[in-house]
């Protein structure tokens, strides 16, 4: 299938695995980009840029093709040592970065002259059209059905994708919901030039997580997750569990006068207690209403062979027979 997205990346599909904390790893990327789409590096997983050099040269060990690295751009007071990430990036041959968290103009002068394509994450189109404005390549527009961080907004991507494709001019994905061939064609149909998948990768054989995570996203329904954090304005939307219930308790006590001491217990450090250590009530840790779509833990290349087979079967048979008839 040839888009914007599979020209501007070199890639055979259009179809992005999104940078995870502590899912990213080089088996999981590697994997997709074997397959035919563009597997993601989550850079600050890594503890050093030297940590992230290694993962990236143990990712082309297991690929030829090409992969990215996800960096996320926090607060100042938290911030990484982000030129030396860059460092590692571009000395390791990557050709794609994901970008997300805070606006990623500061580090684009660097990005841009090592020849890097540079896609960044954006929750509402006034973001996206920042991000075009200085320089970005593409973005991924994620809706308020995806896991993880959907902005302020709470706009779905029926209507985000369609308002995305009348104000951009540079390509762009559509994250949130996205978990098979009909997902794919309806972002295509909406204006997007392909779709990025976080939860729907967590669920296959490859993604180096607990076996007890990728169950729990097969057992959950599109009922089972919940935002949190919606006062503080920094929403998140998790899986439902115990953690998480603890969590929200006391932000109903709080009500508005909360702040993020009183819940730091369930947020902070959870990743490795649930991806590696299965511990599904540690607390807080992302997921996207798609889940009530997923219902089995594939390859990543029966995944994605399946979502084109059922793409291509869509627009050849189903969408042209209502044409024909």
């Amino acid at each position: 299938m040839k888009t914007r997205i599979t020209e501007l990346f070199g890639i055979r599909y259009p179809i992005i695995q999104g940078g995870m904390h502590y899912v990213g790893f080089a088996e999981l990327a590697a994997a997709v980009s074997n397959a035919g789409g563009l597997g993601i590096i989550t850079g600050l997983t890594q503890k050093t840029p030297e940590l992230l050099a290694r993962e990236i040269a143990r990712c082309h060990d297991m690929t030829d093709q090409p992969f990215g690295v996800n960096l996320t751009f926090l607060p100042a007071f938290t911030a990484p040592p982000y030129p030396e990430y860059i460092a590692a990036i571009v000395e390791g041959g990557i050709r794609v970065v994901e970008t997300a968290g805070r606006s990623p103009e500061a580090h684009m002068p660097a990005l841009k002259a090592a020849g890097i394509k540079v896609i960044h994450k954006c929750t509402s189109v006034r973001h996206a059209l920042k991000a075009e404005r200085i320089g970005c390549d593409a973005v991924s527009v994620d809706g308020f059905e995806c896991g993880g961080h959907p902005g302020e907004d709470d706009v779905p991507n029926m209507i985000l994708l369609p308002r995305a494709a009348e104000e951009l001019k540079i390509p762009f994905v559509a994250s949130g919901g996205m978990a098979d061939g009909r997902s794919l064609v309806a972002a295509l149909a909406l204006g997007a030039d392909g779709m990025n998948m976080g939860t729907r990768f967590i669920a296959t054989k490859e993604a180096p997580v607990h076996a007890n995570v990728k169950q729990a996203i097969v057992n959950a329904s599109e009922l089972d997750t919940r935002l949190i954090m919606r006062s503080l304005r920094n929403t998140e939307r998790v899986i439902n569990n115990a953690g998480v219930d603890r969590l929200m308790a006391i932000e109903r006590e709080k009500g508005d006068a909360l702040k993020i001491d009183d819940i730091i217990d369930q947020v902070a450090g959870i990743y490795p207690k649930v991806m590696t250590d299965g511990d599904m009530d540690a607390g807080a840790w992302s997921c996207g209403m798609v889940a009530g779509l997923i219902h089995d833990v594939p390859t990543c290349a029966e995944l994605i062979d399946r979502i084109m087979a059922q793409a291509y079967e869509l627009i050849e048979q189903r969408l042209k027979g209502m044409l024909n008839g």
